[in-house]
């Protein structure tokens, strides 16, 4: 019997996607959530893509119920989601080969946040502190939005459905506008102009 069913349900879904092409790499945690570990993602895998344009694909394992069934909702693997996130591709970010850790940083920390706290779902939106998408980088980005995952969509694993969370970025302004239920709309507003909106690009301006 499979001991991670839900982590081998997360791996099929990016294969449907990628096919045979294995993740550029994969962030392990030290010390597993479940044994004390200060992380709630037990892994992140790393995609590097060249279309639509080029840009890192992020994927946590950790919000769903990777291993046993813990939950009493049969229906819904642990807090239903899973994050992913797309960053730009600049080939300068934290290390030499440009992976862009702060990504990974910010998905641990939102993960930290819905144990704290609540769970995100699509449309919802938060605001961010300073230093979020990087430690010293001038940005306009201020805030996140969610989204279902266009690529991954929302599946079904032994414990229960699962829903890729799409997390991207927003301005100032376009975090008033998407406020109050406008999420989607102001998404569909940005990829009027641009390629793909849910990829996260620290160096662009607004786009409303």
């Amino acid at each position: 019997m499979d001991e991670a069913p839900g982590w081998a349900a997360i791996e099929a879904a990016l294969e449907r996607v990628y096919g045979d092409v294995e993740p550029y790499g994969h962030l392990g945690t030290q010390v597993p959530y479940a044994l004390g570990g200060p992380d709630p993602l037990d892994g992140i895998s790393l995609y590097r893509r060249k279309e639509p344009v080029p840009h890192w694909h992020l994927v946590g394992f950790g919000m769903s119920e990777l291993y046993g069934k813990d939950s009493d909702e049969p229906e819904v693997s642990g807090y239903g989601f899973e994050f992913s996130v797309r960053v730009a591709d600049h080939g300068d970010d934290d290390s030499d080969d440009g992976v862009p850790m702060w990504a990974a940083v910010l998905l641990q920390v939102l993960a930290r946040y819905v144990v704290g706290n609540r769970p995100f779902a699509p449309g919802h939106t938060i605001h961010v502190a300073p230093g979020t998408f990087g430690a010293d980088t001038a940005t306009e980005l201020a805030a996140l939005a969610f989204a279902v995952d266009p690529d991954l969509g929302v599946i079904d694993t032994p414990h229960g459905s699962v829903t890729f969370l799409e997390v991207t970025a927003l301005t100032e302004d376009e975090y008033a506008a998407a406020r109050g239920g406008n999420t989607a709309a102001v998404l569909d507003r940005i990829s009027a102009r641009t390629t793909r909106p849910t990829v996260i690009d620290r160096t662009r301006g607004s786009l409303l």
